[in-house]
């Protein structure tokens, strides 16, 4: 299907390929993966012939169509089906064409066509696509200028997948999808039934839908069987061989010299001596590549605090009076918390976030926090807020202006910014480079509580690597929203889903979640969804007790009984610290009589929570 030989190409002075080869067959799902900067969107610009090159080949199949996302489809008044429909520039074509050709053998050819297209059941497919990637059945016939970007970036995605072309060549195709729309994506590029070349930094993704890794190191193409966690095992594998091998290679060496230094001077041992010098100059050292590590990430330990850090007591969110996006949300954050908020884009994650951080007023309710906590928001929105025409120093300096440089500088260092970045204008900088630059900002005021609205959609994988590890060594509490799998579960205890106006615990993990989505467009699939939230948590209690728990689900409700445990115990040791004091008797009756009352139902929680534990615990062990 595509062929690249020996291809050459600089980007100024530096080279992106040097005499790079790879060959992609027909039906081969291939995932393009590399670090950022190494020209993975390049190679696609040179493939899609964007762009020129210095030296090489680029060949595709003869007659075969290459599909892309280009752009985002623009803001006409046309349908959105409309648009996703007529991205199949032959189908449209022959459509046209049917309407006015008079030739019978011509409109015999046309309809033959169609059918040999499937141009029928057109409609139904660009359909599902777009409700696959979000779309709201109902929605698809409004204009595709009433979308914002995002989604009409969403509907060139739609559209490039409808055309099914030969080869489909994507670049981080999930970066502007939400959870559900990634899965979707993930099963359709696995059923797809044509050749895909996809850029993506999304693990779980490369794992799931790709047959082929190919990678962009050292200005070289390398193509590896199997997906990305195949390809770490394979690559550390060869890393260790040569290791071994040069290492052999030294000793050996080693020996040889010290043959020659010792005998070199002797005549009787010149020939040999001679020997073994020939053999050394013959000897091609083994290169040990060597591991390049992203910088790592740091959040500083917060100072302690009480939980809870923020509590939502029967909170109306949103924007507009009247009109609450989420209704009587019930929502505690303690200080050692993990949690994942899912749900479909559009449903009201943001503004749940928002709402914790105190960066919405809620429309009614009430909101309780600690008046020292302190709360890092991170969103991509926040991006633009960075001052264009200033460098990152200037930013740094602003945290502390009182600072010497020399601290400033060496704070820039710790966020990932050496002395070779540090005065780039912002503006210069990569996605990945100023995500980094506003997490380290945030850091700086070593938060309580880090709220993370898609942090990852710039950082490629070695960087998710090194924002999972600071994230468990932070001892805080973390809220975040992501479309990366492998990032959620890697640092989830619990799942919050948002959905239909609500907000709650979900009695489940990331794989059931995902399972749930990919079957909603079947009858049951329907109505599963509809009672995992009709009638708030007995619906979706109902609907879990049907189904055989996971072992994740088990550990989130173990750990979650436990906390229960911890808090009671707590609080009930709080209640008896003041029943014990000699002085509290004289503060009266009814106030002895309350206390007593809480105390009860303290104990009483504390029961239910042991009694979960051990059914929780027990259920684990059978399961295990």
């Amino acid at each position: 299907m595509l062929q690249i030989t020996d291809l050459t190409y600089r980007l100024a002075r530096r080279v992106l390929f040097d005499g790079a080869s790879a060959v992609i067959s027909d039906g081969w799902k291939v995932g393009l993966v590399g670090k950022n900067g190494a020209g993975k969107s390049t190679l696609l610009k040179l493939i899609q012939e964007a762009v020129s090159y210095n030296d090489g080949s680029i060949r595709l199949k003869r007659g075969a169509r290459m599909g892309f996302v280009a752009q985002e489809i623009a803001a006409t008044p046309d349908p959105m089906l409309d648009v996703v429909l007529a991205a199949d520039h032959e189908r449209a074509s022959l459509m046209a064409e049917a309407e006015t050709a008079t030739d019978p053998m011509r409109i015999g050819e046309i309809h033959t066509r169609l059918a040999d297209i499937d141009a029928y059941s057109a409609e139904a497919r660009a359909s599902e696509i777009l409700v696959g990637l979000g779309f709201k059945q109902e929605e698809l016939m409004n204009p595709a200028g009433s979308f914002s970007g995002g989604w009409r970036m969403r509907a060139a995605l739609a559209g490039v997948l409808f055309s099914m072309p030969d080869l489909l060549v994507l670049d981080e195709p999930t970066n502007y999808l939400d959870l559900e729309g990634a899965a979707w994506l993930e099963s359709f590029l696995r059923k797809y039934p044509n050749t895909v070349l996809v850029v993506s930094h999304d693990r779980e993704m490369l794992n799931r839908s790709v047959t082929h890794i190919m990678a962009l190191e050292d200005a070289k193409l390398e193509v590896h069987t199997g997906g990305y966690d195949t390809y770490m095992r394979r690559k550390a594998e060869r890393a260790a061989l040569m290791a071994g091998q040069k290492a052999k290679q030294d000793a050996a060496k080693a020996h040889l010299q010290a043959f020659v230094d010792r005998f070199r001077a002797k005549a009787s041992k010149a020939r040999q001596a001679q020997s073994r010098i020939k053999m050394l100059e013959k000897m091609q050292d083994i290169a040990v590549p060597i591991a390049e590590r992203a910088m790592p990430f740091h959040f500083d330990e917060p100072a302690e605090l009480a939980s809870p850090l923020v509590q939502l007591e029967e909170a109306d969110l949103g924007y507009i009076e009247g009109k609450p996006v989420l209704h009587k949300v019930n929502f505690r954050l303690d200080h050692d918390d993990r949690i994942v908020i899912i749900g479909p884009n559009g449903q009201g994650k943001t503004t749940l976030v928002k709402s914790i951080g105190a960066r919405l007023e809620l429309l009614d309710g009430k909101r309780h926090a600690s008046k020292a906590v302190r709360i890092g928001y991170f969103s991509q929105d926040q991006l633009d807020e960075l001052r264009s025409g200033e460098t990152v120093l200037q930013h740094v300096r602003d945290l502390e202006p009182e600072w010497p440089p020399s601290r400033h500088r060496s704070l820039a260092a710790r966020m990932g910014f050496g002395q070779e970045k540090i005065d780039t204008n912002v503006d210069k900088l990569s996605g990945g480079e100023k995500v980094r630059l506003l997490l380290g900002l945030m850091a700086h005021t070593k938060p309580h509580v880090l709220i993370l609205d898609e942090p990852t959609s710039h950082l490629d994988i070695d960087s998710r690597e090194a924002l999972i590890h600071a994230l468990n060594a932070y001892s805080g509490a973390v809220l975040l929203i992501t479309h990366d799998v492998y990032l959620a579960e890697a640092c989830a205890e619990r799942l919050w889903l948002v959905h239909h106006g609500h907000a709650r615990v979900y009695d489940g993990d990331l794989s059931d979640y995902r399972s749930l989505v990919l079957n909603a467009d079947r009858p049951e699939g329907r109505k599963t969804i509809k009672s995992a939230n009709k009638g708030g948590d007995e619906g979706a209690q109902n609907h879990y007790a049907k189904r055989q728990p996971s072992v994740s689900s088990l550990r989130f409700k173990l750990a979650d009984a436990e906390k229960t445990i911890a808090q009671e115990q707590h609080a009930i040791k709080v209640i008896d610290a003041r029943l014990s004091s000699p002085s509290f008797y004289t503060e009266g009756a009814e106030l002895l009589a309350d206390l007593a009352q809480k105390r009860e139902c303290h104990v009483q929680a504390l029961a239910e929570a042991e009694a979960l534990w051990i059914e929780t615990s027990e259920a684990l062990e059978t399961l295990s």
